[in-house]
C-alpha cells in the first residue's frame, strides 16, 4: 500500500501514514493582529494550535452575534449557492456556481451537491466536531487518502477571515480506468455553540483536461454566515 500526504508551503515535506513532520510552516500571528472574524481586531482565543498544521490559527471564543456575515467575499461570485444543514447551530455556506454547473439539495452532513461537465462532481459538507482544528484537518485528510491503495495529497494553509483554513489537491486510484483529481476547501467554524468542519470537495477523472478551470471558482474563498 502507498500512501504519501505532501504539506506544500515554502517547502514540500513528505509525509508517511505512520510519520508526520514539517517545515517552512508560517506561524500564526498574534491574536491581536488576527481578530475575531467579522468582530473587532481582539480575538479571544481558547486553545493553542498545532502550528505544525499549514493554516492553523487560533480558535477564537468571541461571541458572534446571530445572524451574523461573519466572513463576506470581498467579491463575490457572479452566480453562488448556498450550502445549510438541518442543524440549527451550523454556519451556512456560499459558494460559487460555475458556468454551465447545476445544484440540487443535500441530506444529513452534505448541505449542497453540484454537478459539472465532463463527469466533475462537487458537494459542501457541513459537520459538528470536537475536534480542534489540526485534529480535524488531519483526520479528514487521512479519511481522503484511505479512498484508495494508491493516493497523494498536497495541502497548503487557507486561512479564511480569521478561521483555521486548508486547501487539499490530490488524487487518488486503484487502476488507470479508476483514477481521480481531487480538490478540498476546509475551514474550521466555531458557531457560539459549537465547531464545525466545513469542506468543499471537488472531484473528477484524471483525464478530465477541464479539471482545474472547474474546480477553481469552488476552490476560492466562500461566505460564512453564523445562525
Amino acid at each position: 500500500m502507498r500512501r504519501a500526504r505532501w504539506a506544500a508551503i515554502a517547502l514540500t515535506v513528505v509525509l508517511t501514514a505512520c510519520v508526520r513532520t514539517s517545515e517552512g510552516v508560517p506561524v500564526a500571528g498574534d491574536a491581536t493582529e488576527t481578530g475575531s472574524p467579522g468582530q473587532s481586531s481582539t480575538a479571544t482565543p481558547t486553545d493553542q494550535p498545532d502550528i505544525s498544521e499549514p493554516g492553523v490559527l487560533p480558535t477564537s471564543r468571541t461571541p458572534v452575534p446571530p445572524d451574523t456575515a461573519s466572513c463576506p467575499v470581498p467579491n463575490p461570485p457572479p452566480v453562488s449557492v448556498v450550502a445549510s444543514v438541518s442543524d440549527p447551530a451550523a454556519p451556512k455556506i456560499t459558494v460559487a456556481l460555475p458556468v454551465g454547473w447545476g445544484a440540487s439539495g443535500g441530506d444529513g452532513d452534505v448541505g449542497v451537491r453540484l454537478e459539472g461537465p465532463d463527469g466533475i462532481s462537487a458537494r459542501v459538507t457541513i459537520v459538528a466536531t470536537s475536534l480542534d482544528a489540526a485534529d480535524a484537518f488531519r483526520r479528514y485528510t487521512d479519511e481522503v487518502m484511505a479512498a484508495s491503495t494508491v493516493s497523494s495529497v498536497s495541502v497548503l494553509p487557507a486561512e479564511l477571515c480569521g478561521y483555521s483554513g486548508q486547501k487539499l489537491l490530490g488524487a487518488w486510484s486503484d487502476s488507470q480506468q479508476q483514477a481521480v483529481e481531487f480538490g478540498d476547501r476546509l475551514a474550521h467554524i466555531w458557531t457560539n455553540t459549537d465547531s464545525y468542519l466545513v469542506a468543499v470537495h471537488v472531484e473528477g477523472p484524471t483525464s478530465t483536461a477541464g479539471f482545474e478551470p472547474n474546480a477553481s471558482p469552488l476552490m476560492e474563498d466562500f461566505a460564512i454566515d453564523i445562525p
